[in-house]
């Protein structure tokens, strides 16, 4: 026993300081013009999908099908092309829609950027997830208009929660693996997973020992977490982040023992054989409204958000022009 937390604690130590650059501290600059839009944009989002749909899955499959249209309409207003990939979870249809922006010169190297639109049984899942789907769809408006590099797919998942977490029926996980039968070259997989919620307050943020001796013991920052083997991947974009954004960041590569490390759908992409990372407020471990009924549109800090996506649309801009 003694030797495992040895070496958790070494690890944890390891992964932290070969994070590059420093997380930003300090006030918070005022808001652009830009990022106030975003700011209305995401929580026009979030409060329609968490709070005029609610709770969103197979158990209320009217609602799980209105959030889908919600999703469609939006990358089709921004101007992209939807494909639906349908197939049958308990009985009932389930889509993943995927909107795709051709790259010009690195066109067979494709970047995922996505997030599940469902929610827990139960719960209207502001956080959990309409804050990672109303993301996707700011980012998604951003980049309609350009020409990348390399190919851009925004996806919005379906079945993410339980009881299709890790399942066949888990929407990232179809993707993921029609993609790998399909050939497609997938070097970067972004999984956007709960970045709504940030809190100042000292001893707002919990981990699972030993990381507590590491990171903040505040939840106002926004995570980069992927495993081990993948280490470069989450430096590259932490990296980038921190170069673009005054906002507070931290990374860490990790075993996937650890808990939450793989609680996305960064995961479906892991069992493909893809290169994939979260992005998260790590909410389990902060946000005391997870999976709960209180998970209302209300309790995002949507101005903090706004900043953390404008941060993300630098990431995603070094990515697919490499």
């Amino acid at each position: 026993m003694t030797v495992v937390l040895t070496l958790t604690i070494l690890i944890c130590w390891f992964t932290m300081i070969r994070m590059p650059l420093a997380s930003y501290r300090g006030p918070l600059p005022e808001l652009t013009a830009g990022e106030r839009q975003l700011q209305l944009e995401l929580q026009q989002d979030v409060t329609h999908l968490a709070g005029h749909i609610g709770e969103r899955n197979t158990y209320v499959p009217r609602a799980l099908h209105a959030a889908a249209d919600y999703v469609e309409a939006g990358f089709t207003n921004a101007g992209l092309r939807v494909t639906r990939q349908g197939f049958t979870a308990m009985g009932e249809r389930c889509e993943n829609l995927i909107a795709e922006i051709p790259g010009a010169g690195r066109r067979t190297e494709i970047v995922v950027v996505g997030g599940h639109y469902d929610s827990v049984q139960g719960v209207a899942g502001a956080n959990d997830n309409a804050s990672g789907a109303a993301a996707t769809l700011a980012l998604a408006r951003r980049f309609a208009t350009t020409q990348p590099a390399r190919t851009l797919r925004f996806v919005a998942f379906v079945n993410e929660e339980p009881p299709f977490f890790k399942a066949p029926e888990m929407g990232s996980l179809v993707y993921a693996r029609s993609c790998r039968a399909n050939g497609d070259n997938i070097v970067a997989m972004l999984s956007l997973e709960t970045i709504g919620f940030y809190s100042d307050a000292d001893k707002s943020q919990k981990y699972p020992f030993p990381f507590g001796l590491f990171y903040p013991s505040r939840g106002n920052f926004i995570a980069f977490v992927g495993r081990t083997s993948q280490a470069g991947l989450v430096r590259q974009c932490l990296r980038s982040f921190r170069t673009q954004a005054k906002f507070p960041s931290e990374g860490a590569a990790l075993p996937t023992f650890i808990p939450g490390v793989d609680w996305s759908d960064h995961w479906a992409f892991w069992q493909a054989g893809y290169p994939a990372i979260e992005i998260s407020d790590t909410a389990i471990f902060r946000y005391e409204h997870y999976h709960t009924v209180q998970d209302t549109p209300d309790k995002l800090d949507y101005e903090r958000m706004a900043r953390v996506v404008n941060g993300l649309e630098k990431v995603i801009e070094e990515l697919v022009n490499p």
